[in-house]
């Protein structure tokens, strides 16, 4: 009698158990010696999730520590205020870390509220580890990690990681502990940088100046977070810099988030006109208007996404318009405030690319839902 499995090719197998959550995977390995090749060859943990909370607590076994050997790309969320989700998040990456060879990206998301007065120890001990070990690392996202991220993580990464493709710091704490030292250390360690994501306290001049540098390999995408007091207190970049920058790598792109932390002051010293803005989110205390009318002045050439939070005023919609206007290259763009009709008609007649949109007319309960755009 022919084992289960044999009628169907091991790359089919594969392809069908990549999709399965992991405790069903585990479950196709024990049926027969055929799905047993196929549920731990390379091609179903390529790209692997994990999440701590529904699959992986009190159950950390032998398999799942076995296929840790396939994963190329893991994305691993969990819960650090429930102690089963987060023990098992670390144990994890501690096991990851001793037999990290072909990892190549690592991302880690947070779900839920961070405990108070919780610095994540333990966790950042854990990425510490990984990062000292993942020799191949390519990608290491960390934006959904709710805790300081400091030098000594950089600087580790720097040393353990030198194939580094991309790194993201940008994360929503309120304290900016990453200096512009290490990260020009980062930049040299890691040649192949091309994707970069931090609080704007961590930029500097210097690095400005080593991104421009002419044997530097073509650099992609530099995101900026400012939201903590120190991006508040950050020096100003000369715009000269950054249109060196642009001049060197034609192709960047910046994302730019600025946060009710940021004074007015502040945001006129961020905003400038040579930086090339592909992505503007403005969640200001302050003035908004003039930021969105200095992106439609400024930004026209390279504009796709903006993200407005404000009070709705005429003059907010008039910047709008003014901005649909001349940003005709936007995909994507959401108010969370109540827009006029114009507003609605000038983006959908200027901004033939124009993807998603999230522009009420009148208000609506929470979550708005942004609207595609059929093409």
């Amino acid at each position: 009698m022919a084992e289960n499995g044999e009628g169907l090719p091991e790359e089919v197998l594969a392809l069908i158990f990549r999709h399965l959550p992991l405790r069903d995977r585990a479950a196709a390995a024990r049926v027969c010696r055929a799905w047993a090749a196929a549920a731990t060859c390379s091609t179903v943990w390529h790209d692997t999730k994990i999440s701590c909370e529904c699959e992986l607590e009190g159950m950390l076994p032998l398999y799942l520590s076995t296929c840790l050997d396939h994963v190329h790309n893991l994305r691993l969320e969990f819960e650090p205020s429930r102690e089963a989700s987060r023990r098992a998040a670390i144990e994890l990456l501690m096991v990851l870390a001793g037999r990290a060879l072909g990892l190549r990206g690592l991302r880690l998301e947070c779900r839920g509220e961070k405990p108070l007065f919780d610095a994540g120890r333990d966790v950042l001990e854990a990425v510490h580890a990984v990062c000292g070990a993942a020799r191949e690392l390519r990608h290491l996202d960390l934006r959904r990690l709710p805790f300081t991220l400091d030098d000594a993580l950089v600087l580790q990464a720097a040393r353990g990681c030198p194939e580094l493709h991309s790194l993201f710091l940008d994360n929503s704490t309120l304290v900016g502990s990453v200096g512009p030292g290490s990260v020009l250390e980062l930049l040299e360690a890691c040649p192949r940088l091309r994707a970069l994501g931090l609080h704007l306290a961590s930029l500097s001049h210097a690095i400005l100046e080593a991104l421009a540098a002419p044997d530097r390999a073509p650099f992609a995408l530099l995101a900026l977070q400012c939201a903590c007091p120190e991006d508040a207190r950050a020096s100003p970049l000369p715009n000269e810099a950054w249109a060196a920058l642009r001049r060197r790598h034609p192709g960047l792109a910046v994302e730019l988030e600025l946060e009710p932390a940021l004074p007015f002051e502040s945001v006129t010293r961020v905003l400038q006109p040579a930086v090339p803005v592909a992505a503007l989110r403005l969640n200001l205390s302050g003035d908004t208007v003039g930021p969105v009318r200095f992106a439609a002045h400024h930004y026209a050439a390279t504009l796709r996404a903006l993200e407005v939070r404000a009070a709705a005023s005429a003059e907010l919609n008039a910047a709008l318009e003014e901005l649909a206007a001349r940003c005709a290259a936007l995909r994507e763009v959401h108010c969370f405030c109540v827009v006029s009709h114009s507003v609605l008609e000038a983006f959908r007649a200027h901004c033939p690319r124009l993807r998603t949109y999230t522009l009420k007319l009148t208000r609506e309960p929470h979550p708005w839902r942004p609207t595609l755009v059929a093409r």
